[in-house]
């Protein structure tokens, strides 16, 4: 298990070090959980009290909560983002893969580059082009003339389909499909004709898809997703979806085909997208939104109902009921008391 001492951590975090700057670390924990070898941090004042009883080896915090720690400190001004970049360098998640397992199916002008990992029971069809580093997980299927970039990673059962292209540094999770038909059809007196789904779908940079996501290849054009998005677990992305760069969407969303949505979006959980429309950037849309029409101006939106008790909502729900009665007494009002004045 890789170590790293106080001293390196401060350097590549720009952070001022307090304490022993030859401790060494192997990995990070939780304040109430973490001991020695371990690096922890404190990113919210509420829970300062719990600073004295801590055992690890060092804490990350910022310059307000120092004060009211003795030991081994990393001061910084964000100790989640430090959180991260550590958690990073002191990652021990396994590869996917390890070399080309022997059960592995690789099309003979398939082009793979240094380093490539194939794991068992994965198939590489005809054409596909491997990047240097990248990694396959057992049982992946990646069609042809698919190209995967360079330290690219799919973990199990991943299903690229064919032409589907993928960056650099993109990180797949187990039981994702990426290409898969597009929910295209015209109906024929009641009979559906299925329209062939022609495009294919570009992924760029450091993107991350969480497990069991599904982004369909477009109809004609191609289904875009831009350098930096972050896709959640349990998503649809429908056909020619177009997602800017460094929007993060939450569990369980749904996007209908054609949805354009900026850059630097956060998109809450559970929340449903209508199609054929656009998203500008810098839009945050709160969890289980319904957006049915085009968001035109950067902010925060929301839609549906807050938790409340059964017996409020029914009430809520009876008076929603009733909207349509309410609106025409109080136009009948508003005449009448329109018409008492003049």
């Amino acid at each position: 298990m890789a170590a790293l001492t106080l001293a390196a951590l401060a350097e590549k975090l720009g952070a001022e070090l307090r304490g022993d700057a030859a401790a060494e670390v192997t990995a990070i924990a939780g304040l109430g959980q973490a001991g020695s070898g371990q690096i922890t941090f404190l990113s919210s004042s509420k829970y300062r009290q719990h600073l004295q009883a801590c055992k690890a080896t060092a804490v990350m915090l910022t310059p307000a909560d120092a004060e009211y720690f003795d030991g081994n400190a990393l001061i910084v001004k964000d100790p989640y983002l430090a959180y991260a970049k550590v958690a990073q360098w002191l990652d021990s998640t396994p590869a996917s893969a390890v070399d080309i397992a022997p059960s592995a199916y690789i099309a003979p002008d398939a082009i793979l580059g240094e380093g490539v990992a194939v794991g068992h029971n994965a198939v590489i069809e005809s054409g596909v082009v491997l990047g240097d580093h990248v990694q396959v997980g057992p049982g992946c299927f990646v069609g042809k003339g698919a190209r995967l970039g360079s330290r690219t990673k799919l973990w199990a059962n991943v299903s690229i389909y064919h032409n589907v292209v993928l960056g650099d540094d993109c990180l797949v999770q187990s039981g994702t499909v990426i290409g898969s038909d597009g929910f295209g059809y015209a109906n024929e007196k009641g009979q559906w004709q299925k329209i062939p789904q022609l495009g294919t779908v570009r992924i760029g940079n450091r993107v991350e898809i969480g497990a069991c996501t599904t982004i369909d290849r477009g109809a004609l054009e191609d289904t875009l997703i831009a350098d930096g998005v972050i896709i959640d677990n349990q998503c649809q992305i429908a056909h020619n979806v177009s997602i800017g760069e460094n929007t993060a969407v939450a569990g369980a969303t749904v996007m209908a085909g054609s949805l354009k949505v900026g850059k630097h979006c956060f998109i809450g959980g559970a929340s449903v997208f209508n199609g054929h429309m656009e998203i500008t950037d810098g839009v945050t849309v709160t969890g289980m939104a319904m957006v049915m029409r085009p968001i035109t101006e950067p902010g925060v939106y929301s839609s549906g109902i807050p938790l409340q008790t059964n017996r409020e909502w029914r009430k809520t729900a009876a008076r929603v009921l009733k909207i349509e009665e309410m609106n025409k007494r109080l136009k009948s009002v508003e005449k009448k008391l329109e018409k008492d004045s003049q």
